[in-house]
């Protein structure tokens, strides 16, 4: 009833106004265009401004077909909202009307955006008298197309065909609007040109109203599009401006035939030298790379394997020219390349005057070698492994015993590691014996001792040795060394002496002379007692020196090897104190003995002495002890009475 009543008012006040002949005024303003993205939401705004209120005021929204045929989609005014039913809209969109004093803005939103929703909306707004006013949007729908996809021919293409060749096919899927692709080759864009380019575009509307563009391009084909990079650009539109894909890129095979060949050294990376392992590699600049075949500089056909020619331990006489060649297809001709191979050599190296070579003492020498070479050689003289010169000439000045040996001259080529070559000499030098000093030839000795004599002499031819002491020839043994002649005598010391070490051979003799200096040790003189006492008397001083040594070597000799010496005479003073100390311990000992024996406690004596016993002339009997070094006196009391410390 009160719907009625207010319907009723409302129309009352309706032709109130058109009768009294009062227009209310409208005006309405909308966006040219809104964008949106295929199944988002759209937005159109409406705006408008009005002397009335919303209550007076009647909202309709309108779309246009293709054709320009206007559809009603929504209808308002102050009682009712309607949205039309059987619409492409219908259940799609929301109406939102914002009032204000004297304006407003209502608002149209289209949900799930699809393809077909791309048309033009109206928006129309009047009062309840005539005044009235309407404004359009454009409403744009965008899909961004799936990445493009490239194929190019999977087969060699020939440069020499005189129409553009297919190329290859580029694909942009699910766009909308329709996306546009752009061919480039090395970054540069393709365009049309006769005769030379050609790029062919189709599309395709899916069921979807999406579409497929697909565009193939052809070419003429020439050499340098073998290393060329292929690829298509995609340009689509989005809001607000445009998006670019761009696809993988692809390269082509281009066949043409080789007009240029190059004979290389492929192995090894330097200067060859004899004994290497050599490769050489044919390369033309056609593709696909030709057979080649080798030859020689005498024009002999080489096998070689997968257009590589491999000499195998090559000497300089495999230097030369090599040629590998190939027939053009188009004109027939040889397409030949070359190189020219130089091994270089270093001949075994020579030694000169003489491989052996005997010197006299003090002789000079002058001794070279020589290795023939094709570069330049560094050479080196060694001896036992110590470098002793450099250059092709050994100069040796006059010659000693410690320059024979064995000389190896080294010749090296400083340009190729491991290009080397040596050759030895032998030099022995001739001369007189020499005999090696020794440390001391003045000795002294204990007498009674033994003291071993050494004596080592070289020279060439290797010498004799022979010892003589007071003129007469001493037994002796001896052993040849690599150094010379090793000889020993056992001597025995009674007194001074001289012996004397003689070396001869056929070039000379020499000799040398040990003087020995006998030295008597002193003795411990016991005194003689009353009592029955021991005496003791120091045995000879036998020296360290005493030794027996074997029949091939000495063990410890005094001579010429420092390694064979033995301790000198003047050390067994310390044995011979030694010795008199341990008699000094034994005379005190038996003093004790006799002073017991003497009280009567040894041997089951009484402890009373017999008073019928004559007596001593001495109350005390004193027994002194002496050494070389040292004197001490041991006095020892005995009192044939009793004493007060006697019971």
């Amino acid at each position: 009833m009160a719907l009625r009543t207010k319907t009723a008012l409302l129309v009352g006040l309706f032709f109130l106004l058109h009768t009294w002949g009062v227009k209310a005024q409208v005006k309405v303003e909308m966006e040219d265009r809104v964008e949106v993205t295929l199944g988002t939401a759209a937005e159109i705004p409406c705006l408008y401004t009005t002397d009335v209120g919303i209550g007076g005021l009647i909202i309709e929204w309108f779309y246009l077909d293709p054709a320009g045929k206007r559809h009603r989609i929504y209808f308002q005014d102050p009682t009712m909202r309607i949205e039309e039913t059987n619409s492409q809209f219908t259940g799609r969109i929301k109406v939102d009307v914002t009032p204000s004093q004297g304006s407003g803005q209502v608002l149209l939103r289209v949900l799930e955006t699809r393809l077909g929703d791309e048309v033009d909306f109206i928006c129309l707004v009047k009062s309840l008298t005539d005044g009235n006013d309407q404004g359009k949007t454009q409403l744009r729908v965008f899909e961004k197309p799936a990445h493009p996809i490239i194929e190019s021919v999977d087969e060699d293409i020939w440069f020499n065909n005189e129409e553009p060749v297919k190329i290859g096919n580029c694909e942009a899927k699910n766009g909308y609007p329709k996306p546009n692709i752009t061919w480039y080759k090395d970054n540069r864009p393709l365009s049309n040109v006769p005769n030379e380019v050609s790029v062919v575009s189709k599309e395709v509307t899916l069921s979807s109203g999406l579409f497929l563009v697909e565009s193939e391009l052809s070419l003429k084909v020439v050499k340098e599009d073998q290393d060329s990079e292929f690829y298509c650009e995609v340009n689509y539109q989005i809001i607000g401006g445009f998006g670019m894909l761009e696809s993988e890129k692809k390269k082509i095979r281009v066949r043409y035939p080789s007009d240029e060949v190059n004979l290389w050294v492929k192995s090894p990376k330097r200067d060859i030298k004899e004994g290497d392992t050599v490769e050489l590699e044919c390369l033309g600049n056609g593709n696909p790379q030709p057979l080649f075949t080798f030859r020689d500089r005498e024009m002999v056909e080489l096998n070689a394997i997968n257009n590589v020619l491999v000499l195998r331990n090559v000497s300089r006489l495999d230097s030369g020219l090599y040629e590998c060649f190939t027939t053009d297809i188009e004109t027939f001709e040889e397409v030949v390349g070359n190189t020219t191979l130089f091994v270089n050599y270093l001949e075994p190296a020579v030694v000169f005057p003489e491989e052996t070579l005997t010197l006299s003492q003090g002789a000079d020498l002058n001794q070279s070698c020589n290795a023939l070479s094709s570069l330049k050689t560094h050479t080196v003289w060694m001896k036992n492994g110590v470098k002793v010169a450099t250059g092709n000439i050994l100069s040796l000045r006059d010659v000693v015993y410690d320059m024979a040996g064995t000389y190896e001259c080294m010749v090296t080529v400083p340009q190729l590691v491991g290009m080397e070559t040596s050759a030895a000499f032998q030099l022995t030098v001739e001369g007189s014996p020499e005999i090696s000093e020794p440390q001391s030839t003045s000795l002294e000795q204990a007498v009674e001792s033994t003291v071993v004599l050494t004596c080592r002499a070289r020279g060439n031819p290797t010498p004799t040795i022979t010892w003589r002491s007071a003129g007469s020839l001493v037994d002796s043994h001896s052993n040849v060394t690599e150094d010379g002649v090793l000889s020993w005598v056992n001597v025995k010391v009674s007194s001074d002496l001289n012996v004397s070490c003689h070396a001869s051979n056929t070039n000379g003799n020499v000799e040398t002379l040990y003087s020995i200096k006998a030295i008597v040790p002193t003795t411990a003189s016991p005194t003689t007692t009353l009592a029955t006492v021991v005496p003791t008397t120091a045995s000879p001083t036998t020296t360290l020196a005493t030794v027996n040594p074997p029949t091939d070597r000495p063990a410890s000799t005094i001579g010429t090897d420092t390694a064979d010496k033995i301790p000198r005479a003047g050390g067994s003073g310390v044995i011979i104190a030694v010795l008199i100390i341990c008699l000094l311990l034994l005379a005190i000992l038996g003093s004790v003995l006799y002073f017991l024996y003497k009280k009567g406690r040894i041997c089951g004596r009484s402890g009373k002495q017999d008073l019928t016993k004559e007596k001593t002339s001495r109350d005390n009997i004193v027994v002194e002890m002496k050494s070389d070094n040292t004197e001490e006196a041991v006095l020892l009391a005995v009192n044939g009475d009793k004493k007060s410390g006697d019971q």
